[in-house]
């Protein structure tokens, strides 16, 4: 079967030099297209959680859903830092 492959191969010169600089070109056109970051990201990790509350006030969204998620969260192991940001209209 290799055999075969191979005599192929050497007949149809033509073929596969032209298969290798497609791949050659597809390669070289990824590897230009690649996002490279050359700093690693050192930041915690982090979760963020967007909730809809809608006709509520931003009182009422504090109180009936930030505040028991909040609550839910503290227990959680490996927990270092809780931050909280209501933002309202996140659609």
């Amino acid at each position: 079967m290799l055999e075969k492959i191979v005599r192929a191969a050497l007949q149809q010169r033509l073929i596969i030099v032209v298969l290798a600089v497609v791949a050659l070109v597809a390669g070289l056109d990824a590897m230009r297209k690649l996002s490279v970051d050359a700093f690693p990201d050192v930041t915690n990790v982090q979760v963020q959680i967007a909730t809809d509350a809608t006709g509520r006030s931003p009182e009422e969204v504090e109180r009936f859903v930030t505040v028991p998620i909040e609550i839910a969260m503290t227990g959680l192991p490996g927990l270092q830092e809780m931050r909280s940001l209501n933002k309202p209209g996140c659609r």
